[in-house]
């Protein structure tokens, strides 16, 4: 019944939900309150107050046709208050002509892939990146094609970019900030990834365009900020969510933004909203794209988050683990003691701590933890991680 294509990626299919799988069957045993998970990317802050007192107002109220149709690319009203959000953030004029309303990132990401990409064309991947990309890729006929990040600062390597490139290259995938990493890819990155996409575009007589998937871009810390593609590259979309900004993830709200320095882009606008339609998605929720006008200015509690961080960043390291201490998102990303990253995630079961190896993300030797948990989770880690780093050393 079920394509051979489908049980091949059911094999190849995601590590985080596979350690959870196993955090579960310790659960049962142990308790959960003697398990460790850091496995899942799940936001457990509530929404904003603003969110939630805009959402009581818009369930109560008497709007005509308040669950009914509408345009495919989402109500003008919304895509105008994104699209003039997105001026303010992004520092390039954005029309609501230039946004499309999406069901959360992962349906905004297949949306533009399938739009955008013809059989056999390449997408370059860089790694460690969101596993579920290559499926995505897969989807609508691409070819993923993998790069490595800088295995000590995970920022994008410009002539490793360069050598990728050949004439099928249709795009490229940027995620920052980063998940595992939670690295931030700075701006000079950018701007020497632009350089050797403008050479290889006048090599090949081609043009890639530059996919930011950006849910991450309002958990930040210690002050730093997150490039605008926009302004760095002119053939860009950007792809986005509210499932982390207002913990919204179960919601699957979210958008695509055309970069407007494309120039003539009713055809690539076309497209998205024609293929919204066609992957079945027909529009993003009504109800909560009406809660949005009212709501963008708000943020989750990113102080928690970074309260979070630097509990589980002082316990691991003073554990022996090496760390690159993140800049925006919720992970860590620590160097594994041994290269086998899997084996090593496997023995840290013995001790109830439920991590994901990094080969789950496409790079080895490394692995991750989703520090999206209640401190005590943290707290209670800190014995468990300090007897896995000891059995390594």
């Amino acid at each position: 019944m079920v394509s051979e294509k489908i049980l091949t990626n059911l094999k190849k299919s995601s590590w985080i939900r596979a350690m959870f799988e196993q955090g579960e069957s310790l659960r049962k045993k142990y308790g959960a309150d003697n398990v460790y998970d850091f496995s899942l990317g799940n936001p457990d802050l509530e929404p904003p107050q603003t969110v939630k007192e805009v959402l009581k107002k818009t369930v109560l109220s008497d709007t005509p046709k308040m669950h009914g149709y509408m345009s495919n690319a989402g109500y003008a009203d919304v895509r105008a208050a994104v699209a003039e959000h997105l001026s303010k953030t992004k520092g390039v004029p954005v029309e609501a002509s230039h946004v499309v309303m999406q069901c959360g990132a992962g349906g905004a990401m297949n949306v533009v892939l399938k739009t955008i990409l013809n059989p056999g064309e390449e997408v370059i991947v860089l790694a460690p990146y969101f596993a579920e990309y290559l499926f995505y890729i897969d989807n609508h006929g691409g070819v993923p094609v993998i790069v490595d990040t800088d295995r000590e600062t995970f920022q994008p390597d410009a002539k490793k970019i360069h050598d990728a490139i050949t004439p099928k290259t249709k795009a490229i995938i940027i995620n920052s900030p980063n998940n595992p990493t939670g690295v931030i890819y700075s701006r000079s990155s950018l701007e020497s990834i632009a350089e050797v996409i403008e050479k290889r575009q006048k090599e090949f007589g081609t043009t890639i365009c530059v996919i930011s998937d950006e849910p991450y871009d309002k958990i930040v810390y210690d002050g730093a900020e997150v490039p605008s593609v926009f302004d760095v590259f002119k053939n860009s979309v950007i792809v986005n969510s509210y499932s982390k900004s207002l913990s919204l993830p179960g919601e699957r709200i979210g958008f695509v933004a055309v970069n407007p320095g494309i120039g003539d882009t009713s055809d690539l606008m076309d497209g998205l909203i024609f293929s919204t339609r066609t992957l079945g998605f027909v529009n993003a929720p009504a109800l909560f794209q009406r809660i949005l006008p009212g709501s963008l200015d708000a943020q989750v509690a990113v102080e928690v988050y970074k309260k979070r961080r630097d509990m589980l960043y002082e316990i691991i390291t003073k554990a022996g683990f090496r760390c690159l201490k993140p800049q925006g998102a919720f992970y860590l990303f620590p160097k594994s003691p041994i290269e086998d990253d899997v084996k090593f995630c496997n023995e840290a079961l013995k001790y109830n701590l439920i991590i994901v190896p990094g080969t789950g993300f496409g790079f080895r030797g490394f692995f991750r933890l989703a520090y999206c948990v209640d401190e005590k989770t943290i707290i209670n880690s800190q014995k468990a991680f300090e007897a896995l780093a000891a059995e390594f050393k």
